[in-house]
């Protein structure tokens, strides 16, 4: 009976030393809880005794901790970003308003008609260029939403970029650009959107003549089972181009922001060729500033397209 009575007092104080470590554990980790709640620091939960329970619950507690932190510190970029991309945007939208203003007031001010065609056609410029600018914000903006999808048809992607080239030719004579074209001549038939791919081509080939300073070139192939096309540009000397940041919203290789560009260009082209199914890459190689689009070619679209010649014929 002694014995009894002595292995139950044994497990009784087990036990009360048992719930007295649970309990200075959990107060510990409560003081732990409000200095973290009140304090932005690096600080985490501790354990101090060797009960798998215990130790378990504060190792999942560290971890959601950790995972707020993350996700503290990625919103408080993304609103820095968004605060300098606003900057930057009423900068982009002011500029050409600002020009718009001071251009009409000096054709009101000339009685010559001399001068009020030539300040008519910078003024139409102007409002072409502030045009462009809120179309990119707008498509961008459609992009935004995960349910917007394009229409996508059978047609053939050579003929489709090499028309948006062509009408690039002007351009390029301002410039006094010659492009290095490397076309093939075979048809890649894809199924895609026509407008997306052509805005796509627009922006890349803008892209290349805003930064390029004497080398332009475009290259068209089919490459395994794959639409093909690149285009380069030479890079302004010292420039740093940061290849990683490159398709996001709002970069702008040009610090100065002497262009009038949104920088949204190339975050435009990547969401939708990927929403076409295919992918755009960028990177630097050695003085040459290049991209790369890839579109899956359809073997479908190219089956079809013969019946059409064959009906046709």
């Amino acid at each position: 009976m002694l014995y009894w009575a002595i292995l139950a007092t044994i497990i009784a104080i087990a036990l009360f030393i048992a719930l007295f470590h649970y309990r200075m554990q959990i107060r510990k980790n409560c003081h732990q809880l409000e200095v973290m709640q009140k304090h932005t620091s690096n600080q985490r939960l501790t354990s101090e005794i060797p009960y798998k329970e215990i130790n378990e619950l504060v190792l999942r507690i560290n971890e959601i901790c950790n995972r707020y932190q993350e996700e503290r510190i990625a919103i408080e970029k993304n609103e820095n970003n968004l605060k300098e991309a606003i900057a930057n945007l009423s900068h982009d939208i002011r500029t050409p308003l600002t020009s718009l203003d001071g251009y009409v007031q000096l054709l009101v001010m000339t009685d010559s008609t001399e001068e009020k065609e030539h300040y008519l056609q910078i003024i139409k410029n102007r409002i072409s260029s502030l045009k462009e600018l809120l179309e990119e914000l707008f498509t961008y903006t459609k992009m935004q939403d995960q349910n917007y999808e394009l229409a996508m048809v059978p047609m053939d992607g050579r003929q489709c970029i090499c028309e948006t080239v062509l009408a690039f030719y002007e351009d390029f004579e301002k410039r006094g650009l010659t492009p290095d074209v490397n076309f093939c001549e075979e048809d890649l038939m894809i199924v895609a959107n026509e407008v997306a791919l052509r805005r796509v081509i627009q922006n890349l080939v803008k892209n290349a003549l805003e930064h390029g300073q004497s080398r332009l070139g475009l290259s068209l192939e089919k490459k395994e089972n794959y639409l093909h096309f690149s285009c380069f540009n030479d890079k302004k000397p010292g420039e740093i181009i940061e290849v990683d940041q490159i398709f996001d919203r709002f970069y702008k290789g040009d610090k100065a922001r002497t262009s009038t560009s949104t920088g949204l260009g190339l975050a435009i082209a990547k969401g939708l060729v990927e929403r076409m199914g295919g992918s755009i890459t960028a990177e630097v190689k050695e003085d040459l500033f290049i991209i790369e689009i890839l579109l899956p070619l359809s073997e479908k679209a190219s089956s079809e397209k013969e019946r059409n010649v064959s009906k046709d014929h």
